[in-house]
């Protein structure tokens, strides 16, 4: 393919992209294929010769499409958002235009320091205290991750090695292997799977502080364990703080937990992957009041912000704790320019050495959206939530599980664990609509996010009526076997 081939087949692909986008309303929301549907369709083996752009095109409809789960169908109500604007899609196609690889500064001027500028602007939307920006003379700043589990696993390490060097320093007799049999880290019970996961990668205990009624955790209960835990001669090292849980969007309560980390020595990084987004409107902020305790904060973009995976946001209060954890400076990625910008190492920053130019889509949809019309884009996902909730209130046969904070709606029918999970099995077997569940102590319950940039009013109410009357369905059916039996 030659230049005058790839402007016309990328016009051809920028169409059929936006002619997608479009129309995906028409479009199943949950594919029917079985595992292993692919393979069969393929050859077994990559093409000796060339095949057409052609070829290529028209199996995207016969082999993709009937796999594919469309995120962005404002049908799509699991999980969280999966962000996407115009915008960010073309400053990807950008991005991979120029194909840099911004592992240091002499590797991509522009690739890392927009990195900084960028990260610095989304602190400032949020309201994030001086030090985690990096400014001209900060000693903190951002940097982009490829998912919010990587920045958790990245804060965990960085507090594992700062850790290590305080205790060799204070008892020079304890080897780095007896320290690190000694180590332990906590989340809550509700946190994602990924914090757990982060653990097991660093080789150190986890422990689980439980929540409370509104499945927060509590400073009083994080107390009790750290002091069960130093007892018992452990050293604790590393709190995650989860702001949006993943089960129901609770809330840990920085405030106390903040204080009891920094007297403590316990690095707490605040995970607020989705509920981030929603801390640039201002009747939301309070929601991350106590971040001024935290060693680092993080929160997803690429899941409400319109900007499109991966693009994960990570800050740090003193950034020579991660540098100093990950630093390797070998000849040929040294450059002369190195000491004059204080940011110039970005890799020191993240596991891979190699970065996409990811800053060009914030860049992008920060200017072409501005702050006002991202905030506006939260404010209505919550105010469809909230419609959502108003509806399942008004049916006496469900019940709200969680308070509904953000663009979340926890609901479930009275009755028991076997009942819900039919209802959700009849939800998804339609394929109307897409759901996932959780459990939220003992309860099955059904998870209703709002997910689409598209999503209106109407398909709304279209979701609850297509729920409400599967619901009067399955409870007709339980209800005759009941008798039956």
């Amino acid at each position: 393919m030659d230049a005058a081939e790839f402007r016309k087949r990328g016009k051809e692909m920028v169409d059929y992209v936006a002619d997608y986008l479009e129309k995906i309303e028409k479009r199943q929301v949950f594919p029917d294929v079985e595992p292993g549907y692919l393979r069969p369709l393929i050859s077994d083996c990559a093409p000796q010769d060339p095949e057409s752009f052609e070829d290529v095109f028209k199996d995207i409809e016969k082999i993709i499409m009937p796999g594919v789960t469309h995120w962005h169908s404002p049908y799509f109500f699991a999980y969280f958002p999966s962000a996407s604007s115009y915008p960010a899609l073309l400053a990807d196609m950008l991005c991979g235009g120029i194909g840099c690889v911004g592992f240091s500064w002499a590797a991509s001027p522009a690739c890392t320091e927009l990195e900084t500028v960028m990260l610095d602007w989304l602190g400032k939307m949020v309201n994030l205290p001086e030090e985690f920006l990096a400014g001209k003379d900060g000693q903190g700043g951002g940097v982009i991750q490829g998912s919010a589990s990587e920045a958790t696993l990245i804060a965990l390490l960085a507090a594992r090695t700062k850790i290590i060097r305080q205790v060799q320093s204070e008892k020079p007799e304890l080897t780095e292997t007896e320290i690190m049999g000694r180590l332990v880290a906590y989340a809550s019970d509700q946190a994602h799977s990924s914090v757990e996961r982060a653990a097991l990668i660093g080789a150190v205990k986890i422990k689980n502080v439980p929540s409370d009624d509104t499945f927060s955790v509590r400073g009083s209960a994080l107390k009790k364990v750290l002091d069960e835990d130093k007892a018992a001669g452990l050293i604790p090292f590393f709190f995650c703080a989860t702001l949006g849980t993943t089960p129901c969007c609770s809330f840990d309560k920085l405030l106390e937990l903040g204080p009891i980390c920094n007297k403590e020595n316990i690095w707490m990084h605040i995970d607020a992957a989705y509920a981030g987004s929603a801390f640039i409107c201002p009747e939301f902020r309070h929601l991350l009041n106590g971040v001024e305790f935290a060693d680092s904060f993080n929160f997803n973009p690429h899941k409400w912000l319109l900007v499109n995976f991966d693009c994960s946001a990570m800050w740090v209060k003193k950034r020579s704790d991660l540098i100093g954890a990950f630093k390797l400076e070998p000849l040929y990625l040294q450059h002369h320019h190195q000491e004059l910008f204080s940011l110039s190492g970005l890799q020191h920053w993240q596991i891979p050495l190699g970065r996409r130019f990811r800053s060009l889509k914030l860049w992008f949809v920060l200017r072409m959206y501005g702050v006002k019309g991202l905030q506006e884009h939260i404010r209505k996902h919550i105010r469809l939530s909230h419609q959502f909730e108003h509806l399942v209130l008004q049916d006496e046969r469900f019940e709200i599980c969680a308070e509904v904070v953000l663009g979340l709606v926890c609901f479930r029918l009275k009755g028991s664990n076997e009942l819900n999970e039919a209802l959700l099995k009849s939800i998804n077997d339609a394929k109307k609509i897409h759901l996932v569940p959780c459990h939220l102590r003992e309860k099955f319950v059904l998870r209703f996010a709002i997910c689409s940039r598209t999503v209106e009013s109407t398909h709304i109410k279209f979701a609850w009526q297509h729920i409400s009357q599967l619901a009067t369905d399955l409870l007709k059916t339980w209800e005759q076997n009941h008798q039956q039996q």
